[in-house]
């Protein structure tokens, strides 16, 4: 298997997914915004990797932050936040999505384990159904009390 960049695009998402489940790889997926790293994001993709093989991660487009978190987000924009998480040990891929919700990346993925933090129930998580009906696993992992983007913002402005 040739060497993929860590950030890929749509279209080398496609081939990495075939590649991966050929090799027999587990892969787990989460999304999010991720606007500003924080040790709640570290140790839950930390905790996410240690699920399978390969922890690829979805990344809100500046577009859809904007929608889902208001006019002055995200801080960071979207290439920024792909590459910086890219960039940490535990993230193997990202991948830019911009509809309102990642659904659609779900299905291409196929993931094995669909994750995402300890503060939604699995019934809220968007693609869980998808996920289970063919086998896959869908968990919320530990949630770090007090560690937000939306409070590192707060206690900035203070």
């Amino acid at each position: 298997m040739a060497a993929l960049p860590k950030v890929l695009s749509a279209q080398s998402l496609e081939q990495a997914i075939a590649d991966f489940k050929k090799a027999g790889k587990k892969i787990v997926f989460t999304n999010g915004c991720f606007d500003l790293l924080h040790i709640g994001h570290v140790r839950y993709l930390e905790q996410a990797k240690s699920l399978g093989d390969v922890l690829i991660v979805g990344i809100n487009t500046d577009a859809s932050v904007q929608v889902l978190k208001g006019p002055t987000r995200p801080i960071q924009n979207e290439n920024d936040r792909a590459e910086i998480l890219a960039s940490l040990k535990s993230v193997d891929h990202t991948v830019l999505f911009g509809e309102q919700t990642p659904i659609n990346l779900i299905k291409s993925v196929k993931p094995d384990i669909l994750v995402k933090g300890g503060d939604w129930k699995k019934e809220q998580i968007v693609g869980w159904d998808f996920v289970e009906s063919y086998g896959g696993t869908v968990k919320s992992l530990q949630f770090v009390d007090g560690k937000s983007t939306t409070n590192i913002i707060a206690k900035s402005k203070t």
